[in-house]
C-alpha cells in the first residue's frame, strides 16, 4: 500500500506541474499541446507514415549536433510529450536531441529497493498489461492475446517461461529512457529478432494484433545465480525509436544493423546498475519463471520509477 500511495503522490506532482506549464502557454499553444497528445492523432500520424524510413530519419536527425536544428526539433517534440522533468537531470544542456533523450538523472533520482528477494523495475514507465503467463500465453492489452513463441523466437526460452509472470513497461518520450538491472545478474547471450516499428501506444495495442511480436526486439536471458529460477527482459523498439543500445554489446542494435541474430556476450551487472537505453523510448517487457509473483502494488496504468519494487520472490 505504501508503494502505491507513494506512486500515487508522484503522479499527482506530474499532473500538477504539468497544469502549471500549461496554465503558462497561450490558448492556441494549450490546444496544439492537447492534440498532439491525442492517442488516435497520434496514432494516424505515427502508423500511416513509411515507418522503416521515418524511424531512419528521426534517427541521423536526432544526431545533428547543431544548437537550431536541436531548438526546433525539441520544441515540435515537446508538443507530443509534455513535461520532461528536467529537474531530475544530471545536466540542462544538450547537444542534440539524442543527447537529449540519453540524458543521465542525478546521482540518488530513482533510489533501488534493496531487499533480495524483490525485483526492481528496470526503467521507467507506465505499467500495461501483467500477470500470470497462461502456459505460453499473455496479453498485450485486454482481449489481445500472444504467445512467448512469436514473440521470444526460441524454444528454450519459451519453456522456460511457461507459466510465469510478466509486466508490460511503456516508456513514453518524456521519461527517462535507460534501463538498470532488476536484480544483481549475468548476460551471456543477447537474442536480437528484426522487424517492423509500429507505434506501442494503447491504442496501437488495442488495433495492431501481436503487436510486440512484430516489432524489432531483443532478448535478455538474465542468469540471477538461482537454479530455480531466472528474468528475462525484452526491450521491444517502436517507430522513431528503433535502436537499442545494450551495454554487453560493442554495436547498437538498430534497423540497419546487419550482424548475427544470436550474439555472445559476457557481462555481470549489479543490481540497478545500468544495462542500456532507448533513444526515444518504447516498451520492456519483463519475464520472471515460476517462483517470482507480482507485486502487490502494482497498478495498471500508474508510472513505475526504475528502482522501485516489481517482482517478487514467491512466498
Amino acid at each position: 500500500m505504501r508503494a502505491v500511495a507513494d506512486r500515487a503522490r508522484t503522479g499527482n506532482a506530474v499532473r500538477m506541474q504539468a497544469e502549471v506549464e500549461s496554465g503558462s502557454r497561450e490558448p492556441s499553444q494549450r490546444w496544439i499541446a492537447r492534440a498532439a497528445r491525442h492517442e488516435r492523432l497520434n496514432f494516424l500520424l505515427t502508423n500511416r507514415l513509411p515507418r522503416r524510413w521515418a524511424t531512419l530519419l528521426m534517427g541521423r536527425l536526432s544526431r545533428v549536433e547543431n544548437r537550431l536544428v536541436y531548438g526546433v526539433s525539441f520544441g515540435i517534440w515537446r508538443l507530443f510529450a509534455g513535461d520532461f522533468r528536467l529537474d531530475e537531470a544530471a545536466r540542462s544542456r544538450f547537444v542534440s536531441l539524442q543527447d537529449f533523450f540519453t540524458r543521465e538523472l542525478k546521482p540518488g533520482a530513482r533510489p533501488i529497493a534493496p531487499e533480495p528477494d524483490v525485483v526492481a523495475s528496470p526503467s521507467d514507465g507506465v505499467v500495461g498489461a501483467f500477470g500470470r503467463v497462461r502456459g505460453t500465453e499473455l496479453f498485450q492489452i485486454k482481449g489481445f492475446p500472444y504467445d512467448l513463441t512469436d514473440l521470444l523466437n526460441d524454444d528454450e526460452l519459451v519453456e522456460k517461461y511457461r507459466d510465469g509472470v510478466f509486466v508490460t513497461l511503456r516508456l513514453t518520450s518524456n521519461m527517462y529512457h535507460r534501463f538498470h538491472a532488476p536484480l544483481a545478474c549475468h548476460v551471456r547471450e543477447v537474442v536480437y529478432i528484426s522487424g517492423d516499428t509500429w507505434n506501442v501506444n494503447p491504442i496501437a495495442l488495442r488495433r495492431v494484433e501481436r503487436l510486440f511480436c512484430k516489432n524489432e526486439r531483443a532478448v535478455l536471458d538474465l542468469d540471477i545465480g538461482d537454479s530455480g529460477r531466472s528474468l528475462a527482459l525484452v526491450p521491444v523498439a517502436a517507430i522513431l525509436v528503433a535502436s537499442i543500445r545494450l551495454h554487453c554489446l560493442s554495436a547498437p542494435l538498430t534497423l540497419e544493423y546487419r550482424g548475427p541474430n544470436r550474439i555472445p556476450c559476457d557481462r555481470a551487472f549489479a543490481k540497478g546498475e545500468e544495462m542500456g537505453y532507448f533513444e526515444h523510448g518504447s516498451t520492456i517487457i519483463v519475464f520472471g519463471t515460476k517462483g517470482f509473483e507480482v507485486d502487490d502494488g502494482l497498478v495498471e496504468g500508474a508510472t513505475i520509477r526504475m528502482g522501485q519494487p516489481l517482482l517478487r520472490t514467491g512466498r
